[in-house]
């Protein structure tokens, strides 16, 4: 096990979001490290969403609430006075923010102003950090990876949230944080990430998941979209060691963070439905492309190499291993096993693996 996870034993942290995907398999692990955890957040959107199905409500604190709403958001701040602050909460569907622009960039945007009005306001606070997308970058289709100094931007509503919301960040920063003593706020940016206990609508795993479950053909609408793919360990793995070494060096390790697979996490959508489908046992795919469909970028990754130099970070698990971790969950939950002992046994053996 990394020496760093042993920092949460008895931190108090705020994680906004803890009932989406990310934000339940973050909250169970900080749990697990001995951190008294809180989340903020909507309800769980399915009964079979990962937040529900591992018990997460017994197991933490959770404030429901909207991050739209400031005055209930300052509450919970003014309440439990976090030590440590993970923002996950956000409208997360490229395709949802084209049919509901204004709930995107109300609840990226706006609703990210209201948590920096909060951390503003919160003097227990040491460590930030400010979770957004890899498609925060104005996307040029490279075939290299995007470095966090690169323009910012986005064709979709969604894009162009994320990447509104790190420019609200930055001047957060210039404003008011950067001049305050003992604090530090990063934001985080990863690519598409992989795991048990997403069902999301309109996202290519859970739609492949689902009709493999349902013996159904799994249909792909924008098959040649190419991605960096990897388990959704590996960017929390990424924000949790950089949240330690904020507390550690607030100023140092301030700033935008990219969080990725190596370049051979690099696949189409045609090639990981492929890879899901064999490690299944199973299935067959259609590709049903629509003539009016929604703008979906082509190709986007990240350079990583700041993370690698500075944190020590690397991915632990390759395409391979990821597919396989992603599969046994979604294979053990539906033929009945613990959906909470499966999470626990995947955060544990992330921590005891090496770096690839």
């Amino acid at each position: 096990m990394d020496n760093y996870f042993s920092f949460f034993a008895g931190k108090r942290v705020l994680v906004t979001g803890d009932t989406g995907f990310k934000g339940a398999w973050l909250c169970l692990w900080l749990k697990d490290l001995g951190a008294e955890v809180v989340g903020f957040a909507l309800p769980p959107e399915r009964e079979h969403d990962l937040y529900r199905v591992i018990g997460l409500e017994n197991l933490i604190h959770h404030v429901e609430g909207d991050i739209r709403d400031e005055a209930s958001l300052r509450r919970v701040f003014d309440q439990f006075q976090p030590e440590l602050f993970f923002h996950l909460a956000a409208q997360a569907l490229v395709r949802r923010s084209y049919k509901e622009p204004k709930l995107t960039f109300d609840t990226n945007v706006g609703g990210s102003v209201n948590v920096l009005e909060a951390v503003r306001r919160t003097p227990s606070l040491r460590a930030v950090i400010y979770v957004t997308s890899d498609k925060c970058y104005k996307n040029q289709e490279w075939v290299w990876g995007y470095r966090e100094n690169d323009e910012l931007g986005g064709h979709d509503p969604y894009s162009a949230s994320k990447a509104a919301a790190e420019m609200v960040l930055a001047g957060y920063w210039q404003s008011f944080f950067a001049a305050r003593p003992g604090l530090g706020v990063a934001s985080v940016r990863a690519g598409n990430v992989l795991g048990g206990g997403d069902w999301a609508e309109d996202r290519v795993v859970p739609d492949i998941i689902r009709n493999l479950m349902e013996r159904r053909p799994v249909t792909l609408r924008h098959p040649e979209a190419t991605r960096p793919w990897q388990h959704v360990l590996e960017p929390l793995g990424g924000y949790l060691l950089l949240a330690v070494r904020l507390y550690e060096s607030p100023k140092e390790f301030a700033g935008p963070w990219n969080f990725g697979p190596s370049g051979e996490g690099m696949r189409s959508v045609h090639q990981l439905a492929e890879e899901i489908i064999a490690g299944w046992g199973e299935g067959t795919i259609r590709i049903e492309k629509q003539a009016d469909v929604l703008h979906e970028a082509g190709m986007l990754h990240l350079n990583c190499d700041k993370a690698r130099r500075r944190l020590g970070w690397r991915p632990k698990w390759d395409l391979a291993r990821t597919v396989a971790e992603t599969v046994r969950w979604y294979k053990g939950y539906h033929h009945d096993e613990s959906p909470l002992a499966l999470s626990r046994s995947q955060i544990n053996n992330y921590m005891e693996s090496g770096n690839d």
